[in-house]
């Protein structure tokens, strides 16, 4: 039997971020060399799911300290231990380094990354050995579900869920307790609750890293659904790129059978209740419900027409509730403390917290779980800790392809569905792409109409061949050849394409578009009418630099970093770069302190 009692916990992230960065290799130099001072029966070392700041990975935390070490490699490992567990002595070099302040920062709880998060959905995450059954009970898993079977009817949990105000956190946000109250009216003798982890959206791993880090929860979550609806069996849709997810949940599915808590008669009621997983070949379109179905029964991922709705005909025809991962999660939460506790966090319209990616052109990336109605400045700046290299804000991308691009001048905005919705954003399932002064809208449009272009099935009109228009009109623009009356036309067709699509892709592939026309449409007309990107980042527009005679103090540093030898001049005298060598690498930009050069 293990033994149950060590002088310390050591809590090595195991989540797929850390696995990539070398988590495993460090964890197992850490285990021979506590092996060598014969540790192993005093320090406990366990394998957690994600820690959210992904890129400072491998990420270890020492208790009962709470020193947060980060970028590991095994070759620390010796002085880690000699330092930290022989002699009790922080090892500085290790800790995170503030990117402003340049403090290093002992205390897990004092990083500024996770100082205004509020973790209620990956409370577990990152704290808690995902594989095992007994820390998740622990930690008050399945209780929920033990007082909705014991004290609840199933029209009560809806009414909680409902009072709660948990609305769906994979796009639209539509209120959880009322889909499942259709699914719970339908009449069938089988009803399925399926969860939706299709997680496709570029940079997006929110689901992921529940499944990887604390996929009990998920289970509860699903059970209660289920319950609450009248299902007696459930299917998790998950990419097959996320085999880690995979393997942990597949665990978990075993541990809960094996404990009575999936099969029939659960907690002693006439409940019966079995979860299986699909494996999806990751098809961005099948994040949408009904090609979700479709795909699950075998057929080809395509969109069904609605009505009638998967609460009244779904899977095989039968009635379904269908969640994302992050919206089942919240629910043992909601019924173990109530929906009181629950709706005490958040705005009117927007209760409970959402979990954010955060990646771009920002010093912390990684997964944040944030309040309801906190404002984008305190995502970006106070978690985030602000535009990496010292450049200046320029967008954030909120939502993914389906969502829109929002400027400085709305960093103010309070994080919500209602407040998105009202500028031409939307919440989505929670990426958040941030942007510094060297990008090109006209070119972020146009990546993510590319995604979405490229992964329409096919199978309606205006999103097969309309999104094509669009993509065009945007790669001529981006070349340089666009012409008057594009952005008339990137218009019609965007509206056009979000009333006529058959399903969430299609009507949703233009917003990219629209928001950056409304919040930087100078971007378009400079492209089209003046023939540049304001930005630089559009090559084949690039014509050379030139240098401002009366701004070059003669410094040199542009000459220097030159590939090509094209930028001429004295110490202490105006520089020329000579435009038939210059190759538009912007080099020299990057390098000049000045702002003495500029597009030709």
């Amino acid at each position: 039997m293990e033994q149950s009692i060590y002088r310390s916990h050591i809590l090595v992230c195991g989540g797929t971020g850390c696995v990539s960065s070398g988590c495993k290799q460090a964890q197992d130099a850490l285990k021979e060399e506590l092996a060598k001072h014969d540790l192993t029966s005093e320090i406990k070392i366990v394998e957690t799911g994600c820690h959210g700041f992904c890129e400072k990975g491998p990420i270890m935390i020492m208790y009962p300290e709470g020193v947060f070490y980060c970028e590991l490699t095994p070759e620390d490992m010796p002085e880690l231990v000699e330092e930290h567990i022989l002699k009790g002595r922080t090892v500085e070099r290790l800790l995170y380094t503030e990117p402003n302040t340049k403090k290093n920062i002992p205390s897990y709880e004092e990083i500024d990354f996770y100082k205004k998060q509020q973790r209620l959905v990956l409370g577990n995450c990152g704290h808690m050995d995902p594989e095992s059954i007994e820390e998740y009970i622990a930690n008050g898993g399945y209780e929920a579900i033990g007082k909705a079977l014991t004290e609840m009817k199933p029209e009560e949990v809806i009414e909680e869920v409902k009072e709660a105000g948990l609305r769906g956190r994979g796009g639209g946000g539509f209120p959880t307790g009322l889909k499942w109250q259709f699914a719970a009216a339908a009449k069938s003798d089988k009803k399925y609750v399926i969860c939706n982890a299709d997680e496709g959206d570029p940079g997006a791993f929110m689901d992921r890293s529940l499944l990887e880090g604390d996929p009990h929860r998920i289970i509860e979550g699903m059970m209660i659904g289920a319950y609450a609806t009248g299902a007696d069996e459930g299917y998790v849709y998950v990419r097959a790129e996320y085999p880690l997810a995979i393997a942990r949940l597949q665990k978990a599915l075993d541990d809960a059978r094996e404990y009575g808590l999936l099969g029939e008669n659960i907690f002693g009621t006439d409940f019966n209740f079995d979860l299986h997983i699909k494996a999806g070949a990751g098809a961005f379109v099948c994040g949408e419900e009904t090609a979700l179905m479709n795909s699950i029964e075998g057929k080809r991922g395509m969109p069904r027409p609605r009505p009638p709705f998967p609460a009244e005909k779904g899977l095989w025809g039968k009635p379904s509730n269908i969640n994302n991962v992050e919206s089942y999660a919240n629910v043992p939460n909601i019924i173990r403390d109530g929906a009181e506790a629950y709706k005490a966090i958040g705005t009117e319209g927007s209760k409970g917290t959402k979990v954010f990616a955060l990646t771009g052109k920002i010093n912390n990336t990684g997964l944040a779980e944030v309040p309801m109605g906190i404002t984008m400045k305190e995502i970006i700046y106070d978690i985030g800790g602000g535009i990496s290299d010292g450049n200046k804000f320029k967008a954030v991308q909120i939502g993914g392809p389906s969502g829109g691009c929002l400027p400085e001048e709305l960093l103010d905005l309070p994080v919500d569905y209602d407040s998105l919705i009202e500028v031409g954003a939307m919440m989505g399932s929670g990426g958040l792409v941030v942007m510094d002064d060297s990008t090109c809208m006209v070119d972020v449009a146009r990546f993510f109409l590319n995604f979405t272009q490229s992964e329409s099935c096919g199978k309606c009109t205006p999103c097969r061949e309309g999104t094509k228009r669009m993509l065009e009109i945007l790669n001529r623009i981006t070349s340089g050849e666009g012409k008057d009356g594009d952005i008339e036309m990137l218009e019609r067709l965007a509206e056009n394409i979000k009333s006529t699509s058959l399903c969430g892709l299609g009507q949703t592939a233009p917003n990219p578009v629209l928001s950056t026309l409304k919040y930087f449409r100078h971007e378009y007309e400079a492209h089209i009418y003046d023939e540049i990107c304001p930005a630089g980042a559009c090559e084949d527009m690039l014509k050379g630099y030139v240098i401002d005679e009366d701004a070059c103090i003669g410094c040199t540093a542009c000459a220097r970093v030159c590939p090509v030898d094209a930028i001429e001049g004295n110490v202490k005298e105006a520089h020329v770069i000579d435009l038939d060598k210059c190759i538009s690498c912007g080099a020299c930009v990057s390098k000049c302190k000045f702002d003495a050069i500029s597009q030709a």
